[in-house]
């Protein structure tokens, strides 16, 4: 097994840049699979879950290859319905599989998805929408077996009990395959969501109201081949916002998409960061001493997160922790998964002053001095935390399970690195 080991202490500064977005990455891969033609996708992460994901689309029978550093060029002349579910447990993206066999076996047979263990999340919303548009399913022991019904495939208004991501993804690329109309409402709007808007339209498909909660989808049958390159990924540059944060550094992120960046440096602001932005480069400063922006009356500020445009889930270990260097006090109040926060408990270990009030809440009371220890990533975003409080903490500290940071993060170490972190790989 991998650890980091880090001496914490330094102040960090240079330019670093940001992958390409995972959580479009995953649907992207996935989308490709609902044509005969090539796909070449580009600035494609290298991580861990995206090498699952290839494995599934290799397994389904499609041709697919990395042709240079970030692109990988996919070709799927047939599709078979049921995946390794061995490889489905590994990750939440394997769901995304459900629409594109579907749409081109007829039929998906796939277990319950994997992925970080930061509480419930619902498949409901997924069977709802492609039922709409006539798919049946029924639950096999463990695994889902869907297929489409005698009458065929057609378009649906499908009103999804909530705006969630990957609900709205499938049922935007089933919809893609159907020659009707299909509306979905509440969509989910998030930048990667709107970045498979862009590549199904690429791909054939009418598709308005991108960017907002309510798509008009407006498919063709056969979709053709595409190139597509995924957007900058703003959770990663959150990541380097929260990283500056934390450890009073200058650091710069480039290139970026300002567009979609608004919701993810609100938190970050009211903890006192100085951000700026220009047509493609987002500019860090914490080098002076951040203070919390209080509410109207000296209350304590309240930062949470929502669907888009809110604040991402996804940021909200990061926002934690760059919280405990801020002089002030926050209440943190995840909405969206019942376990995000539970890996608090190692942070607090580390010195924060932290407390967990339920499930979804935490107070955080800083400036806090964190100390160097040993401790274990317990999902992606948390692990990219502890990562980072480490390099703010004084003393060396040892990061086990970097399995998980390895899933969302190309070669964090060598990034930071550059950057004048004192973080080193090690079996």
């Amino acid at each position: 097994m991998s650890v980091f080991r880090i001496e914490g202490g330094s102040k960090l500064e240079g330019t670093v840049a940001p992958r390409g977005n995972k959580n479009e990455a995953l649907p992207a891969l996935a989308a490709a699979l609902l044509t005969e033609d090539e796909v070449i996708i580009d600035n494609v992460p290298r991580i861990q879950d995206i090498d699952t994901m290839l494995e599934l689309v290799r397994g389904v029978g499609a041709l697919a290859e990395w042709t240079a550093a970030h692109q990988v060029t996919i070709r799927a002349r047939s599709v078979a319905h049921a995946p390794d579910p061995a490889l489905c447990g590994r990750i939440r993206g394997s769901f995304l599989l459900a629409a594109p066999l579907i749409a081109r076996s007829g039929r998906a047979l796939l277990p319950s998805p994997g992925g970080d263990k930061i509480g419930r999340r619902r498949l409901d919303p997924h069977l709802a929408a492609l039922s709409a548009m006539g798919v049946s399913w029924r639950l096999e022991g463990t695994l889902l077996d869907m297929s489409i019904r005698s009458a065929g495939l057609s378009g649906a208004m499908i009103e999804l009990d909530e705006p969630g991501v990957t609900a709205t993804e499938n049922a935007l690329m089933l919809a893609a395959c159907i020659p009707q109309e299909t509306v979905i409402y509440p969509a989910a709007c998030e930048p990667h969501v709107q970045g498979v808007c862009r590549m199904l339209t690429a791909m054939g498909a009418g598709i308005a109201g991108i960017g907002t909660n309510r798509l008009v989808v407006l498919g063709c049958s056969p979709l053709h081949g595409c190139r597509h390159a995924l957007s900058p990924d703003h959770v990663e540059i959150g990541s380097f916002v929260g990283l500056a944060a934390a450890t009073r550094s200058r650091i710069t992120v480039h290139p970026i998409d300002p567009a979609a960046l608004a919701p993810v440096l609100r938190p970050f602001r009211r903890l006192g960061m100085s951000l700026k932005t220009n047509a493609d480069s987002l500019y860090c400063d914490a080098s002076e001493r951040l203070v919390v922006e209080q509410e109207l009356g000296g209350a304590v500020p309240v930062l949470d997160d929502g669907p888009w445009p809110a604040v991402p889930a996804d940021i909200m270990s990061l926002v934690v922790v760059a919280a405990t260097q801020a002089v002030g006090t926050v209440l943190v109040f995840e909405k969206m998964f019942e376990s995000r926060l539970f890996w608090v408990d190692r942070l607090i270990a580390m010195g924060a002053n932290v407390i967990l009030c339920d499930p979804h809440r935490v107070v955080v009371v800083g400036p806090a001095r964190l100390r160097g220890t040993t401790v274990a990533s317990p999902d992606i975003r948390a692990g990219m935390a502890l990562v980072i409080a480490a390099l703010a903490a004084e003393g060396g500290s040892v990061i086990q399970n970097i399995a998980q940071i390895d899933r969302g993060y190309e070669r964090i170490e060598e990034r930071l690195g550059a950057l004048g972190a004192a973080i080193r790989r090690e079996e």
